[in-house]
């Protein structure tokens, strides 16, 4: 199979550098009109440059059709406008992976409420923007592939990275409920986790790994994803040539009833609460409360 995406009209956001610039590349390299977003600013987010002009030159000259875009992704009329240009120019758009973002990482005691707001701003309310902004459009044409961008730190956590890791897992979230709500449209909605050597991330490997988790190893999967075959609401990791299927679980659950119902009573049950035996994967929200009737009904 060959995954091409010839007529396809994609936008990119955050796709002045890093893995945005190997997405719109590639994207490019198999047939798409791509718009290359990229406000230029460095990773905590502050100044600017003509980075999304750069990576159109290196589109342009491989042969392929690209327009940059300056806008900011918390800016939803800018990123409305977006839209507008690449549908005049282009007749439509197809494909958005929202890759934008910033990192200002301290531990929670010493993180501003500013710094706490501005990195959900980007990553989380960035991506609905930029989302927003095509979704009629996806609608309209009965066609439509979003990617979002989670991580690692969001979905298991980590250290000096709360505002990160409230946005990224909050992706997850608007992900999975896009993908009810574009299901009869034909819109698929997907999240990637990725782990790559960029300007992100420089500071967190060594020189050697550094080389190891090249942008250009994650971006398979970040191009199956928004293809035409696409599977949806799936959460995939990536990096270094290796990919892994992440999954929300729940377990089957505990009645507790009488004098049980209490906090002694989770306490003593504990162990089976978290069992996982028998836990499931569930495609929606209603599933808790599906889950819980079953136990009602066995009891």
């Amino acid at each position: 199979m060959s995954i091409r995406f010839d007529g396809r009209v994609a936008i990119v956001t955050g796709a002045g550098g890093g893995l945005g610039r190997h997405y719109a590349l590639e994207l490019a390299r198999r047939g798409a009109r791509v718009v290359v977003n990229d406000l230029g600013g460095d990773r905590s987010g502050q100044g600017g440059s003509d980075a999304a002009q750069a990576v159109v030159e290196e589109i342009r000259a491989a042969g392929g059709e690209a327009m940059p875009n300056g806008a900011s992704v918390t800016d939803y009329a800018a990123m409305e406008e977006m839209v507008a240009r690449a549908r005049e120019a282009w007749g439509g758009v197809h494909v958005l992976i929202n890759n934008a973002g910033v990192l200002r990482d301290r531990t929670f005691a010493k993180m501003t409420p500013e710094d706490f707001a501005f990195v959900v701003g980007v990553h989380l309310i960035g991506s609905a923007h930029a989302t927003k902004a095509c979704w009629d459009t996806f609608r309209e044409q009965n066609y439509g592939r979003v990617l979002m961008t989670a991580s690692s730190s969001g979905l298991f956590g980590n250290f000096d990275q709360a505002n990160y890791g409230a946005a990224k897992l909050g992706l997850v979230g608007l992900a999975r409920t896009l993908h009810l709500e574009g299901a009869r449209f034909g819109i698929r909605v997907n999240t990637i986790a990725p782990v790559a050597g960029t300007r992100m991330t420089e500071e967190l490997f060594p020189a050697e790994a550094y080389a190891a988790f090249a942008p250009e190893k994650v971006a398979p999967a970040a191009l199956f994803l928004v293809s035409d075959e696409a599977p949806s609401n799936q959460i995939i990791g990536a990096g270094a040539g290796v990919f892994q299927a992440s999954q929300i679980t729940l377990t089957p659950g505990v009645l507790l009833e009488g004098e049980a119902l209490s906090p002694e009573g989770v306490a003593a049950q504990w162990a089976a609460i978290t069992e996982r035996a028998g836990e499931i994967v569930p495609d929606l929200g209603a599933a808790q409360a599906l889950l819980i009737g079953a136990a009602l009904q066995r009891d």
